[in-house]
């Protein structure tokens, strides 16, 4: 269940409605758009009931995303959402339960009154506890967190004659010790956390940057660019769409990574297919095609998302494309990039055949990125599921628009 979140717009003032995935910010009442971006991750605060109290903020690391291990012969997966605390002092709930799903919450801003109490566990950290979560039998070779949301959630309270209160209820939570009454004093500032709020005019041509909600990538239909946010402005993606005439057609966007691997020879398309040891005739304009690596770039299930790598990155592909935005249809990219550049091992262990061989590989292997291009393919809309006629590939439209609240 995504969180809530109330923003306020900067053009305006007025209130915002958000889901934590949100990305792109439209206001209402002045219309104005803006792309949410932050350095690192997202920063919220929980509503207190203590106006007149000196608030101090104690920090909860959250995790919520797809979990993939290759561990024995097999691909394990499983979908986890953990808030743990983030901070050493004693006697504070382990985790915030049910209250940021209960709860509106808001962005940390410089407006935010109180002190934050410094985390210390870090995103490695959580990702080490939720890996001893998912852990299966066998040797672990490999795991990947894909399609992931991290964030701090702050929890405010307050201390009042020695005894530290939580300030939504306002009631007591531990009695402080000698070492931890200076608390307040070992708060550091948040003046130098702000979220960004770009603005989103193509930076190619000055049109309106087009997008949904939970969209990471925004596309340009007047230049047919695309672009990404990338340490607070716009990066462009390279594009590309392979053209479909119909009424019923809807573009849903992958990720092509074109890469060579060191710890295990794959520097073609002919290398995957020796290497996976696929059922398949080596052809000879194979040997000096590049090797590609396809991902959705889109969030679904990690049953589905584990089928569609392999699916997409085995299948000779002879799509005639085009440099250009498809006017209709276009499924919103909500993973970025860098998240397909981490699938790539999950492809060749899901593709390979043999198993046994390919795994123990898997910690040695590198991968050189060459190229990265978000394709639009086009699917024809059949009722209950989308398919590609040409790779005879389908997709339920259910499992896709499930994935958006992953």
């Amino acid at each position: 269940m995504a969180y809530a979140v109330e923003q306020e717009c900067p053009q305006c003032g007025a209130p915002i409605g958000l889901e934590e995935t949100d990305h792109l910010l439209q206001c209402p009442y002045c219309n104005v758009k803006s792309f949410l971006f932050a350095h690192d991750y997202y920063r919220l605060v929980l509503p207190h009931n203590a106006p007149d109290k000196e608030i101090i903020y104690a920090p909860y690391l959250r995790f919520k995303g797809n979990v993939y291990s290759c561990q024995g012969q097999t691909i394990g997966h499983r979908i986890v959402d953990i808030t743990h605390l983030g901070t050493s002092v004693k006697g504070l709930p382990i985790s915030l339960g049910l209250r940021p799903q209960a709860m509106k919450m808001k962005f940390v801003s410089k407006d935010t009154a109180g002190s934050f109490l410094r985390s210390s566990l870090g995103v490695a950290d959580v990702l080490a506890r939720v890996g001893k979560q998912v852990s299966g039998s066998g040797h672990l070779f490999h795991r990947a967190y894909i399609g992931d949301t991290v964030s701090l959630i702050y929890l405010p309270l307050y201390v009042e004659k020695e005894t530290l209160f939580d300030a939504i209820l306002n009631r007591p939570i531990v009695k402080l010790s000698q070492s931890e009454e200076g608390l307040g004093l070992a708060a550091m500032s948040h003046t130098k956390w702000r979220l960004i709020f770009m603005s989103t005019l193509c930076p190619q041509c000055g049109w309106n940057l087009e997008g949904e909600r939970d969209s990471v990538v925004l596309t340009c239909s007047n230049c047919n660019t695309a672009w990404e946010a990338v340490e607070g402005s716009f990066s462009r993606v390279g594009l590309a769409a392979v053209p479909e005439e119909g009424k019923n057609i809807v573009y849903l966007p992958f990720w092509r990574i074109t890469a060579s691997a060191k710890g295990i020879e794959i520097n073609s398309f002919a290398d995957f297919i020796r290497v996976t040891n696929q059922p398949k005739v080596v052809q000879k304009e194979w040997e000096n095609q590049d090797m590609s690596y396809w991902c959705p770039a889109f969030k679904i299930r990690p049953t589905i998302f584990v089928r569609l790598i392999s699916q997409l990155t085995i299948t000779p592909k002879d799509f005639k494309t085009k440099e250009t935005v498809p006017r209709q249809g276009l499924h919103p990219v909500t993973m970025p990039q860098s998240e397909a550049v981490q699938s790539m091992k999950l492809t060749l262990a899901g593709s390979a055949l043999t198993k046994k061989k390919t795994f123990p590989l898997l910690p040695e292997i590198d991968f050189a990125v060459k190229d990265s291009t978000l394709v639009y393919l086009p699917f024809e809309d059949k009722g209950h599921d989308f398919v590609q006629q040409q790779m005879r590939l389908s997709i339920n439209k259910k499992a896709l628009e499930y994935g958006r609240h992953l």
